[in-house]
């Protein structure tokens, strides 16, 4: 039902326009699918690798002095009235003797308000350094710069009330007391949580790296003014890299010598610069992807990931980095790990159960799930790869009716129909892969239900996703087989390209999905549809316990 008399006038409003696209064109909806499934050929001109940006790249290279912040950028708290603020000072070592920073020696201070002058505000927040060790001779080990974490909040003298929603904040970073002060950046806050409230635009992007494809990838995501940006995991593959600085597209064929996975720390910083003009003034939300695993030393993993971005754990009562929620308007996001337990028995499973049974949907309509490798995908490259997360966490996540999810890991584009359990089901979400941010590894373009593609089931498993889960199907057309003989009737679009995609949410009921590849003009769309929720048909109750539905085409 719709909620209020806002609402279902903003909906007939809606209803005049949602039918033509950009001239005049029919953009469709889920409720005319399930749609025949599309695959559309993979274009021959197109760089299927990519190369990476260089030290010497004026984008990267360090351009600050003394203890002057860089790598600046913005992230989101769980509700709109806080953010946080991070960025870096001084600079990191590399070399078989490092000595690493003092964290104490610089201040963490945001001085911020809604005029840039004067910045009437000001909060102190934390600082910290991690190292990337290798126990073995020749390697180079790392010790980052000083990583610092603000939580912005806005106080007055009688009380807390925090920052406003969709309001403009000015800011600047650093330490007063060295005269180590950024230039002054601004960012926009979400709006309040509300059926009616909702970001302009969100950003959804995976795979990125540090390429001239990622250059594409990023100018055509300014283009379109987000106020927000999904990364679905695997930010800069500094692990195609040895400690020396040697890079590689694959690993494992390269250095198949190497007595540890190596990397080579400083493709982060150059990452941080490159984004900083980005990320500085619009939020940036992050999931961990394989690439960030990253070992070391003691089998230390995700240091870089863990230490370098700030996450909204403790406010969304999570305990950890690789999990964690958060509401943008009328949207409630979970992010999830998929290189942790995320059995039944863990606590990723239980934190989860929790926060989707406190999700009140008069409040926040829609739900967005997030993590890297998808369930759906049908691409020969990580085919099935992450079954046994699906097998755990699908019924849980369908029985909460989440409306959306995203997925990167697979360096190409797909959508899905609504589906669950390989079925398709009106209720189910829709699953889009966008692993295609123009990374260094080959795009994927072979797809598994074509002839002679479908891998060998042994070769499946992530040995860091843990289990064998993934058999062969029991029923439907692929009964008796690892792979469908054609596309599957869940894939509704897929093509091997690279780009980003962007999400509208217009109203509680309707969302637009557009799908930008980097070789098309900036306002260009190879994909779109208007996701439409149905909460008459696949009723969630408020703030249930475990709401069950099922409903079947």
């Amino acid at each position: 039902m719709i909620s209020n008399p806002i609402s279902l006038l903003l909906l007939l409003v809606f209803f005049t326009v949602i039918v033509d696209g950009k001239g005049g064109e029919h953009i469709p909806t889920t409720l005319d699918g399930p749609f025949k499934p599309v695959t559309v050929p993979f274009d021959n001109s197109l760089r299927g690798h990519a190369i990476d940006l260089p030290a010497t790249d004026p984008r990267v290279k360090r351009n600050v002095h003394g203890f002057e912040p860089e790598q600046i950028s913005v992230t989101l708290s769980s509700t709109y009235d806080s953010v946080w603020v991070s960025w870096i000072t001084g600079e990191f070592q590399i070399g078989d003797d490092i000595k690493p920073l003092d964290p104490k020696s610089v201040a963490s201070v945001v001085r911020y308000g809604m005029l840039r002058y004067p910045l009437s505000h000001k909060a102190e927040g934390y600082s910290l350094v991690y190292n990337q060790l290798y126990p073995f001779e020749g390697l180079q080990n790392y010790s980052s710069g000083i990583i610092h974490h603000v939580r912005l909040t806005e106080s007055i003298h009688y009380g807390f009330v925090g920052l406003k929603p969709g309001r403009e904040y000015f800011y600047h970073c650093g330490d007063p007391s060295k005269e180590a002060m950024s230039d002054i950046h601004s960012f926009k806050t979400m709006p309040v949580s509300n059926p009616i409230s909702y970001p302009g635009r969100i950003a959804v992007v995976g795979d990125l790296g540090l390429t001239y494809n990622t250059t594409s990838t990023i100018s055509h995501l300014m283009s379109n003014n987000p106020d927000l940006v999904l990364l679905v995991g695997d930010v800069t593959y500094a692990n195609l890299y040895l400690t020396n600085g040697t890079g590689s597209d694959c690993y494992s064929c390269s250095f198949s010598d190497s007595p540890i996975h190596e990397t080579y720390q400083p493709r982060w910083d150059y990452w941080g610069r490159f984004m900083q003009p980005l990320v500085s003034k619009v939020p940036i939300m992050v999931v961990e992807g394989n690439h960030e695993i990253e070992q070391q030393a003691e089998n230390q993993t995700f240091a870089a990931y863990s230490s370098r971005f700030a996450f909204p754990s403790e406010e969304s009562g999570s305990s950890s980095t690789f999990y964690y929620s958060f509401n943008a308007g009328g949207i409630h996001f979970v992010m999830l790990g998929a290189y942790i337990s995320y059995n039944k028995s863990g606590d990723q499973y239980k934190w989860l159960q929790k926060d989707l049974a406190n999700v009140d949907r008069s409040v926040t309509p829609w739900l967005v799930a997030t993590w890297h490798p998808p369930w759906y995908s049908t691409y020969q490259a990580h085919y099935r790869e992450a079954e046994c997360m699906r097998v755990e966490m699908e019924e849980l996540l369908y029985s909460y009716g989440v409306d959306i999810v995203f997925n990167g890991h697979v360096h190409a584009y797909e959508r899905s129909n609504r589906v669950y359990n390989y079925s398709l089901d009106p209720c189910g979400p829709v699953y889009i892969t966008v692993g295609d941010g123009g990374n260094r590894e080959k795009m994927a373009i072979k797809h598994a239900d074509e002839p002679g593609n479908c891998p060998d089931p042994s070769t499946t498993p992530d040995e860091y996703m843990g289990g064998f889960c993934a058999f062969n199907f029991t029923s439907g057309p692929a009964k008796g087989k690892f792979c469908w003989d054609r596309q599957p009737d869940y894939s509704a679009y897929r093509e091997s390209s690279f780009g980003h995609g962007i999400l509208e949410v217009k109203n509680e009921t309707y969302a637009l999905w557009t799908w930008h590849r980097n070789q098309d003009m900036y306002n260009g769309a190879a994909d779109q549809i208007y996701i439409v929720r149905q909460p008459d048909r696949c009723t969630v109750q408020p703030k249930a316990t475990r709401p069950w539905r099922r409903a079947f085409y």
